[in-house]
């Protein structure tokens, strides 16, 4: 009787939740009656219902039209083709001038000597990139409202002491699906049990963008279009301060940085912790007078620089995370009592507004420690014992180019080398790229090629290691002096593709494998009908005026096995359109290697790829392949929930991809099903955690370390309940970059040119070597840590482990890996073993045993 009682006063009707502007705002702000209130465009108050984005957008757009004080832009599409809003507001008066405020604003970082007049700070205010972290969105409403229609002295001080960059959705695509859920699953009733349906999203959840990405660890990577866009508008302005606003448990109350003292990045100044300091006694200030619960120093770090709180630190700015416990839907029950969605927007609004008057107050400290970030920078890099980086071209013209590009976006100059260079030992050719520290971005370039291991807190967050030449699988070193330093005197710019004569009928065409998107014009030509072989050892064939060396893994397109009347057509628009060569190729008969003709040319077919999904597996890492095999290879993957797996025909497909999570929940006809499809001619690739399926079910024959096996290894004899915590951060791998050895001659390795390979590990499971020859692809390196922390005994038992154990299972083929080869969207380097499986996972044969 007592748990009926309980329920039913759990429930709340929709008038009660309904909150009007004064819940929001003081008695004494007053409003212009001529901008309409989100109420009078939406139809409800704000935090009755979650707003759509396209609602969202359309009150962006009509307070633009009735205010004068605020200029509404539209800086990018998402994925889904929605619009990402950023909305420029300041005085009037100033708005009119808003472009000559930038430029001043831009004048003071670029030229110490700059006339310093009385300029405003940019302030920049962005919400919910967590599409289910919605109150942030809702927050948004309330905070242009009050820009675009409040009256008096205190809002006037603001707008003529800032220019406030007002992003009202970091993440639309999740916003969207978040506000459908939540809105979708209420009833004129509101239940506040979190059982509810409204309360527990169904896989994969809304926090991320359309490809399953957190968009929140990209600030850095740039893997999307949301990311692009914002990072453009954000060097287009440089703010001074940028606010991040997040939810997290509905248990918790509220954060606000700063966060764990000794976790700052060490290259991050000290003065911007003080200043984040500051600021944070605003917030304190008036959720105090609200007497609202907080904390501060607490849970969250400044340690990655790819988040939105912490990119602003490593670019001059000041970034402040906010967390609002959540209520996950309109109304929940927590250890702290009912919390109401109307109460979550209203803590964001009084940091939103407490954030406001902290960059008034603080203003020109704000100016004078951005204008020194900048200034002294070039100074602080010739302090340096080193002068720059030297970054090898190698035969791969597109990966180089993605790097330089990502580098450009984040306002990073690289220049050509004019003639060879010897850094570190080894020697850079001609067009490889040198990336001087002494530019405006020093802090941000020894950040992004540092492979520093060891640091004050050795806990973490997020990431200690993001190496991005590491990711790329690019080669370099520091460059010690200039001595012998030849670089170009313009940096690199982003040049079109090349373009290539139509192409003759000939015998036959071939393409290196080299370039990375390789195996997207191959998919492509394959769907077309053209179809093609694989080399699978070197040679070396005739062509029109001489003879051309194809390396293994280059693709031969012969003539004699087309039945496409436009086949050449049809490579001849490949070669322009992915800006690959195709050569022609006169004779079957080769001056070194196999003939055209010989079985060692393998058939290469389209793959049609299974990845499996659902509940139990990781949506960011099943979204991480999507999205590679989407974007880079041309693939459009099966996707399908764990649940429905016993529905399909297996038949059908070529591949199955399982990412890392438990696949426990398959049945049992399931896996015999699987192991059947396998034998039968399968290609079956696992990582992580698919792959410890495939280890579980015998198909993959080695053993394993699982985490309590290697976090066995730590005495902890002598230990007080006080060490709990470093213990546990000792053990873990947070997310470290480590080198492995590479069996060159592999068919899973082509195109790769060295014989070591970076791969990133965020997890301490370790697949054991195979005693078999011929199946262990990678190998961590007896010397395996490259950046990022890992504690030494850690280390010592990565060293020397598989990172990728590939064998043959009946007529099939099952490949192993430790590690998420396409993480983040970023590891352009291991991401090729990928698509290797799924062009040549077949052409290989070696025994388990």
């Amino acid at each position: 009787m007592r748990l009926i009682i309980t329920i039913f006063t759990l429930f709340l009707s929709f008038s009660s939740l309904a909150q009007p502007l004064s819940y929001y705002f003081e008695d004494d702000v007053k409003f212009n009656p001529a901008i309409p209130t989100p109420e009078e465009v939406l139809g409800y108050e704000v935090g009755e219902w979650h707003v759509r984005h396209d609602q969202l957008v359309r009150y962006m757009e009509i307070l633009a039209e009735k205010s004068d004080r605020i200029n509404f832009e539209v800086i990018g599409r998402t994925h889904e083709q929605r619009p990402l809003v950023m909305l420029t507001i300041t005085a009037a008066d100033k708005l009119a001038n808003v472009e000559q405020t930038r430029q001043a604003h831009l004048a003071r970082l670029a030229d110490k000597n700059a006339k310093k007049a009385d300029q405003p700070a940019v302030v920049w205010m962005g919400y919910s990139v967590h599409g289910n972290e919605s109150s942030g969105s809702n927050t948004a409403l309330l905070v242009a409202y009050y820009l675009a229609a409040a009256q008096g002295r205190e809002v006037e001080t603001l707008l003529n002491n800032t220019v406030i960059l007002l992003d009202p959705s970091l993440n639309p695509d999740g916003l969207a699906r978040f506000a459908n859920w939540a809105n979708s699953n209420r009833g004129m009733n509101l239940s506040s049990d979190p059982q509810t349906r409204e309360h527990v999203e169904s896989w994969p959840s809304s926090r991320t963008n359309h490809y399953w990405f957190d968009l929140n660890r990209d600030w850095l990577l740039l893997q999307h279009p949301e990311s692009r866009a914002r990072i453009a508008k954000f060097h287009h302005w440089k703010p001074n301060v940028l606010t991040d606003f997040h939810e997290m448990g509905p248990n918790s109350t509220y954060f606000f940085q700063p966060g764990i003292p000794t976790r700052k990045h060490p290259i991050t100044p000290d003065e911007n912790v003080s200043l984040t300091k500051a600021i944070a006694n605003y917030h304190a200030k008036t959720l105090d007078e609200n007497n609202a619960l907080y904390f501060t120093e607490e849970s969250f770090d400044d340690f990655y620089y790819g988040k939105g709180s912490t990119y602003p630190d490593v670019n001059g700015g000041v970034g402040i995370l906010f967390e609002q416990a959540s209520s996950r839907g309109h109304v929940q029950e927590t250890q702290n009592g009912t919390l109401t969605f109307p109460f979550t927007i209203k803590n964001q609004l009084l940091t939103s507004m407490s954030t406001f008057q902290a960059a008034i107050d603080n203003r020109q400290a704000l100016l004078d420690y951005q204008a020194k970030f900048y200034n002294q920078a070039v100074e602080l890099a010739n302090e340096e014992d080193f002068k720059g980086y030297v970054v090898q071209a190698g035969n791969d013209s597109a990966r180089l180019g993605l790097f330089l590009d990502l580098l450009k976006q984040h306002q990073i100059e690289a220049y050509p080398l004019n003639k060879e260079l010897k850094a570190d030992g080894k020697r850079f050719s001609e067009g490889s790229y040198f990336v001087p520290l002494a530019q405006p971005q020093f802090r941000l370039v020894k950040a992004v090629f540092s492979e520093q291991k060891r640091f004050v807190d050795n806990t973490f967050y997020d990431v200690s290691g993001w190496t991005l030449a590491h990711a790329f699988n690019l080669d370099f070193a520091s460059v010690k002096s200039g001595w012998g330093l030849d670089v170009s005197d313009n940096p690199w710019q982003k040049i079109e593709k090349p373009s290539f004569k139509a192409l003759s009928n000939q015998y036959a065409f071939g393409f290196k494998w080299d370039n990375y998107l390789a195996p997207k014009m191959l998919n492509k030509l394959l769907s077309q009908g053209v179809k093609a072989r694989v080399a699978l050892s070197p040679l070396s064939a005739k062509s029109v005026a001489k003879s051309v060396d194809f390396a293994a893994g280059s693709i031969i397109v012969p003539a004699g096995i087309q039945d496409q009347d436009n086949w050449v057509e049809l490579l001849s628009a490949a070669q322009n359109e992915f800006g690959i060569e195709i050569t022609p190729i006169t004779s079957g008969l080769t001056a070194k290697g196999a003939d055209l003709g010989s079985r060692s040319l393998a058939v290469v077919k389209a793959p049609k790829v299974l990845l499996i999904g659902g509940q139990g597996t990781s949506q960011y890492e099943v979204g991480e392949v999507w999205y590679y095999l989407d974007r880079f290879v041309g693939v459009a993957p099966t996707i399908v929930e764990m649940q429905r797996l016993g529905r399909l025909e297996l038949s059908d497909y070529s591949h199955i991809v399982l990412a890392n999570g438990n696949y426990n929940s398959l049945s049992d006809a399931d896996k015999v099903a699987i192991k059947t499809w396998v034998r039968k001619g399968g290609v079956i690739w696992g990582h992580k955690g698919g792959a410890k399926f495939l280890v579980d079910q015998q198909l993959l024959k080695t053993g394993y370390l699982s985490r309590q096996d290697v976090a066995s290894a730590f005495n902890t004899g002598g230990l007080n309940y006080g060490d709990k915590d470093h213990l546990a951060g000792r053990q873990r791998i947070a997310g470290a970059i480590f080198n492995t050895s590479v069996d060159l001659t592999h068919p899973l390795t082509y195109s790769l040119e060295r014989n070591t390979l970076p791969v990133f590990k965020n997890s301490t499971w370790l697949l054991e070597t195979s005693s078999a020859p011929f199946v262990n692809v990678l190998q961590y390196t007896q010397k395996p840590l490259l950046a990022g922390f890992t504690d030494d005994v850690n280390v010592e038992q990565v060293a020397g482990a598989a990172g990728l154990v590939a064998h043959s299972y009946g007529r099939g083929n099952v490949i192993g890996m430790t590690d998420n080869p396409v993480f983040r969207g970023y590891w352009y380097g291991t991401s090729r073993l990928l698509s290797n499986a799924l062009f040549f996972g077949h052409t290989f044969r070696a025994n388990s045993e």
